[in-house]
């Protein structure tokens, strides 16, 4: 199971426990890895893979456009959740784009 599918149906479970049509929410220990570094390079890498502009890029982590072109210029570098999308990316982005671009 990919990450995104596993986030996905994580979150499916909660919404159903939430309207009460689950009796008791499934229990997981999970292991939170720590978060990683990207550098500027190992961002437009990661873009580039994917075949994403700067703009589409920025739409799916939740940034703006310039926030984008900040971290690949190395002028900002990313922190907390952006970081952990920026992963998820990077292990799986080609379900999480498909998802993206079906949706739209």
């Amino acid at each position: 199971m990919s990450m995104y599918d596993s986030i996905m149906r994580g979150l499916n479970e909660a919404v159903e426990y939430e309207r009460g049509n689950l009796k008791e929410a499934r229990k997981h220990m999970a292991r939170v890895m720590p978060l990683p570094f990207y550098r500027a390079l190992d961002i437009k890498r990661i873009r580039m893979r994917l075949n994403l502009t700067q703009p589409t890029f920025a739409n799916i982590i939740g940034v703006s456009p310039k926030t984008v072109e900040a971290w690949e210029c190395g002028r900002n570098i990313p922190k907390g959740p952006s970081l952990r999308m920026l992963e998820m990316l990077d292990k799986d982005g080609q379900a999480m784009v498909k998802k993206y671009l079906e949706a739209r």
